[in-house]
């Protein structure tokens, strides 16, 4: 665990609920950070809640916490405006100010190009790229406001090298990117900084349901010969939310085990 002083520090996460998201959420957890976890399931959102405040006991040393306390939970669809701006608007209510947002949700339907849907490119984009625009639009005004904050992406390796049966989401992951530069140079002189980081092939429900002879496959690709954890995503973003990450901004970190280089 990286030695980083994020105590009561106010961070939202978006796709937090599951996977990657739950993990960075309970990273944070573990640093004693408040916690704004963003869904879109009531029941998943409902369980992630009960799984961060638990590390967060048990990494505090205080009496166990309500899920009301010191974490929240809120259902939003990131990629319509009147729901995220109606969420942050809660959150700033609920905590008084935002230092951290990590912009994690995301989607796939994943489709040759020549058999893709319309509806399955505009999802994707949507929740993938337009998602963080809209949260990161509402979240860096109060950042603003305070002239500080950070701001991490969760892009993706596909977004990098593409992928085939992906050109919805390595087109969002790759627009993501290119925001999170673009993004970097209009707040710096603000003290915010935003950075991305491209995760490769992490242990998730998404590759759980990989054929074995699949990820085997895969994981002959990968130097390290195995799947990423969470926590090995969580901590790099550990890192760019920290005071110890102040100048460093417009990067993007890729956690893959050394599969592109």
């Amino acid at each position: 665990m990286l030695n980083v002083d994020l105590k009561n520090r106010v961070v939202v996460i978006t796709g937090g609920t599951r996977g990657i998201g739950l993990g960075i959420a309970e990273a944070f957890a573990a640093h004693e950070a408040k916690i704004a976890c963003i869904g879109t399931n009531q029941k998943t959102l409902e369980s992630a809640l009960q799984t961060i405040c638990n590390t967060r006991n048990a990494h505090s040393g205080k009496t166990p916490l309500s899920v009301q306390d010191e974490v929240e939970g809120y259902i939003c669809n990131v990629a319509v405006t009147e729901e995220v701006e109606k969420t942050v608007e809660a959150i700033l209510k609920r905590f008084g100010n935002i230092d951290i947002l990590v912009n994690c949700a995301g989607i796939t339907r994943d489709v040759p190009l020549g058999a893709m849907k319309d509806e399955e490119w505009d999802d994707v984009i949507n929740v993938n790229l337009r998602g963080p625009f809209l949260m990161t639009r509402a979240c860096s005004k109060p950042m603003r406001r305070a002239k500080k904050g950070r701001i991490i992406n969760i892009t993706s390796i596909s977004g990098l090298i593409g992928n085939k049966g992906q050109a919805n989401y390595s087109a969002s992951k790759a627009g993501l990117i290119g925001f999170t530069r673009t993004v970097a140079k209009e707040l710096a002189g603000k003290n915010i900084t935003v950075n991305a980081i491209a995760p490769g092939f992490i242990e998730t429900d998404m590759t759980a349901v990989l054929p074995e002879a699949l990820k085997h496959e895969i994981k002959n690709r990968i130097p390290l010969a195995r799947f990423g954890r969470p926590e090995d995503v969580a901590n790099a973003v550990l890192y760019f939310a920290s005071d110890e990450a102040s100048f460093v901004t417009g990067q993007v970190l890729t956690i893959d085990g050394g599969m592109i280089r």
